[in-house]
């Protein structure tokens, strides 16, 4: 299953240097949208968030079908979680968002969701990350803005 990572992800990873972390919880599974890498790379250019080297990420594009959905979507959502939701509902894949609105319309479409802090619990739960080391990433991130619905993880993972 292709799961499709939006900016506000990027850009948490993004925002503590960590953005190899995103690879090593999804590995090939993880792609992005080319509207949401162009989110964050808008993000870079206003310097909101790091340069960083997504190489490894494959940028996938919408399909004349995704983007009439996508067309839609941007009435209620920015362009990269409309195009991640579009894609998603098109190719059976998940999203991966901390945009509540996003989220919501994920859940009435019955698109399955993730975010940051699932990534964050993956990282644990693959011993990648300590619950320890993933909770100071967490406030970090907390620290550069991320509205997380946790400030720790210790509940989650329990």
């Amino acid at each position: 299953m292709i799961l499709l990572l939006d900016n506000t992800v990027l850009s948490n990873f993004a925002l503590v240097g960590r953005s190899d972390l995103l690879r090593q919880a999804l590995g090939t599974t993880a792609a992005t949208t080319t509207q949401a890498m162009a989110e964050f790379e808008t993000g870079v250019e206003l310097g909101r968030v790091p340069a960083t080297n997504w190489t490894w990420l494959p940028t996938l594009t919408l399909s004349p079908a995704e983007k009439d959905l996508y067309q839609q979507l941007l009435q209620r959502l920015n362009a990269g979680e409309a195009a991640c939701l579009a894609m998603a509902a098109h190719r059976q894949a998940r999203v991966l968002t901390d945009d509540r609105d996003a989220r919501a319309l994920a859940a009435q479409m019955r698109i399955s969701v993730s975010g940051t802090v699932g990534v964050l619990i993956r990282l644990v739960k693959i011993g990648r990350l300590t619950l320890s080391e993933a909770n100071h990433l967490l406030e970090q991130m907390l620290g550069h803005g991320y509205r997380s619905p946790v400030e720790t993880l210790d509940k989650l993972l329990k």
